[in-house]
């Protein structure tokens, strides 16, 4: 139950990620992924923000999916791929991006492909 609980938090954040990265202002995408507001106003910078957006949106609708149509065996190995994929990308951010990436994605990531595991 903790491990289904921490997953919808993953997917939910997810997709709040998508909306800051398709929707949200220069300002407010400059404070959040640290970076300079200016930088955020460039058009391709913002064309490549919303697409970023919809890797995560989707992303965090699949998850959702693979809970509403998958059940058993099929459903945990698919949720599990989908942390572990996540704690990947995580790790990557926080190289390249913003340190931060590593808790505020790896983590969450993380505790849930943890409890998944533990059938927690």
């Amino acid at each position: 139950m903790i491990g289904i609980i921490l997953t919808v938090l993953v997917a939910l954040e997810a997709l709040y990620i998508m909306g800051l990265e398709m929707f949200g202002s220069p300002k407010k995408q400059a404070e959040t992924f640290e970076l300079e507001e200016e930088f955020t106003k460039v058009p391709e910078v913002r064309s490549l923000l919303g697409n970023q957006g919809i890797y995560n949106g989707m992303l965090g609708v699949l998850i959702l999916l693979t809970m509403v149509v998958l059940n058993g065996a099929a459903e945990m190995t698919m949720l599990k791929l989908f942390m572990a994929y996540i704690i990947v990308v995580a790790i990557y951010g926080s190289m390249t991006a913003a340190k931060k990436i590593i808790l505020v994605q790896g983590l969450p990531a993380a505790l849930a492909l943890l409890a998944l595991i533990l059938h927690i």
